[in-house]
């Protein structure tokens, strides 16, 4: 009987695949890198080509480290970076390059939807907010500049269901991604014509697939796929799922009282509920993976991207002798971090890099550099302050809702216990960090297993394949500092937000 299950996770640059034995134990990680291109201030894309073929040799890596037959994998499931844009023709060939979700080329329109009412008026159907890396904005901007793109489009994919389309052949939709990118009518779980009227898009329903769940079997591992990749033709791949709620279930939110944050490109927080929640405040309410129940999410671009902008531009040196001693930039990282008292800097970082939760003109800066500061206190302050992006969007959520117990962490920044523990002195709450290393995939392994009746449900994946690792508990000693900065920071960005309008 098959025994193993892979989960496929594709973020902004990076192409995932791991291995799990039905306890959720990880059995072997792989991933490759594909380069971010940027053909204009704004435009953030990536080769589809380029892609599937790192994910290609991710899973075919990840089977050799595992040294499994094939024939023992009872199902695949993909999960990967939500909203962006993955165009294919006819042949099933790229029409234009995948787009990832920090992309803001199309910020006048959201801008203008906002403006002359539309937002006001989708809202009810949608409940989210409209963003520039959303495919609503971006194929009204390809509409207008490159209308060659929309017509020779057959289908408009999310990131994830392109890589299970290479995969199985078969072109679809899956409903947590569908659900986030204001192209479903979200209330009524269905497209929506006149929704997308109101976008000036309406013609564009023709090229959306049909849509699965993330558990619902959609296609089989093609003989093309199967050379390619080493897996055995005709294994089931699952629907899969959007990546915040990948980590979600990967992180056992299973119930109304967790709360799940992820620390990665994206700063995600996000908890469920039956009920769903629509305002005009909050980012965005869409459809889980567990049917009946609504995912309610405060996100922005503004996370642990910003420390890997910093260690790219500026720990050179660090990188060079770690090589030597088999020490990772991240690990000097860390150190840095802890080498600076919480209490002896004010420096603040705002984490606007690549998007903002507050003004849109917002940009990135340190703030209250002195002579006697060191890159260390740099990386302290970036720490800092994609801690504090997060605090305001959980905020946000706590309106909504009752502070929870403890919050689940995933992404990047949970791989730094340093990390954790300045996130649980900031919130003051407890941050729980799971086993697996890989949450987005660990999650779409979980949606294999259910598709392939490996487990009944979300509930029993999750009781069998989640694991806590440790749990960070506060410093209390620390409360009034980090209040005291948070406070700062939140005052910063008041101060700067006419500067920001004139950069």
């Amino acid at each position: 009987m098959p025994k193993y299950l892979i989960g496929i996770d594709n973020g902004g640059t990076m192409s995932k695949a791991a291995l799990y034995d039905l306890s959720g134990k990880e059995i072997a990680v792989s991933a490759y890198k594909t380069k971010m291109i940027m053909p204009k201030p704004g435009f953030t894309e990536r080769d589809m080509d380029e892609m599937w073929q790192a994910n290609v040799d991710a899973i075919r890596d990840v089977i050799a480290k595992g040294k499994i037959n094939p024939k023992d994998i009872a199902g695949i499931a993909t999960t990967g970076h939500g909203n962006g844009m993955y165009l294919i023709n006819e042949n099933g060939e790229p029409a234009y390059n995948g787009i990832i979700s920090t992309d803001t080329r199309a910020k006048d329109y959201v801008s203008k939807w906002y403006i002359n009412g539309t937002f006001e008026i989708v809202l009810p159907k949608t409940m989210q907010s409209i963003w520039a890396g959303q495919p609503v904005a971006l194929l009204a901007w390809f509409k207008d500049n490159m209308p060659e793109v929309i017509k020779n489009t057959k289908w408009v994919l999310m990131c994830k269901d392109y890589v299970r389309f290479c995969l199985t052949g078969k072109a679809y939709a899956e409903i947590t991604d569908i659900s986030g990118t204001n192209l479903m009518n979200v209330r009524d779980v269905k497209y929506d014509e006149s929704l997308l009227d109101e976008f000036g898009l309406k013609e564009i329903i023709e090229k959306l697939p049909p849509i699965k769940y993330s558990s619902e079997i959609c296609g089989y591992v093609t003989k093309e796929a199967a050379k390619a990749t080493g897996l055995l033709e005709g294994t089931p791949v699952a629907g899969g799922l959007f990546d915040i709620d990948s980590s979600a279930i990967a992180t056992g939110v299973t119930t109304e009282d967790k709360l799940c944050m992820i620390a990665g490109t994206w700063s995600i927080n996000e908890y469920i509920s039956r009920k769903p929640i629509v305002s005009k405040d909050l980012f965005m309410t869409s459809l889980y993976c567990m049917e009946g129940y609504w995912l309610t999410t405060e996100a922005s671009p503004t996370s642990a991207s910003n420390l890997e902008w910093f260690v790219t531009e500026f720990m050179g040196e660090e990188k060079v002798k770690g090589k030597d001693i088999n020490k990772s930039v991240y690990e000097y990282a860390n150190e840095m971090v802890e080498s600076v008292n919480a209490k002896d800097t004010n420096i603040m970082f705002l984490p606007f890099l690549y998007g903002t939760n507050v003004d849109a003109d917002a940009k990135a800066s340190f703030v209250g550099l002195s002579g006697w500061h060191t890159k260390a206190h740099l990386v302290r302050a970036i720490y800092e302050g994609v801690a504090f992006c997060h605090k305001a969007h959980i905020d946000k959520l706590l309106a909504f809702r009752d502070k929870p117990k403890a919050i689940r962490i995933a992404g990047g920044a949970a791989k730094s216990k340093v990390w954790v523990q300045i996130f649980a002195d900031v919130l003051q709450l407890p941050i729980e960090v799971t086993t697996s290393t890989e949450l987005g995939a660990l999650g779409a392994a979980i949606c294999a297993g259910i598709a392939t009746n490996n487990f009944k449900s979300f509930d029993s994946a999750a009781d069998s394949m989640v694991n806590v690792a440790y749990t960070c508990m506060p410093n209390q000693a620390l409360k009034d500092t980090y209040n005291k900065k948070y406070n700062i920071y939140t005052e910063t960005i008041q101060v700067l937000t006419s500067v920001f309008k004139k950069l």
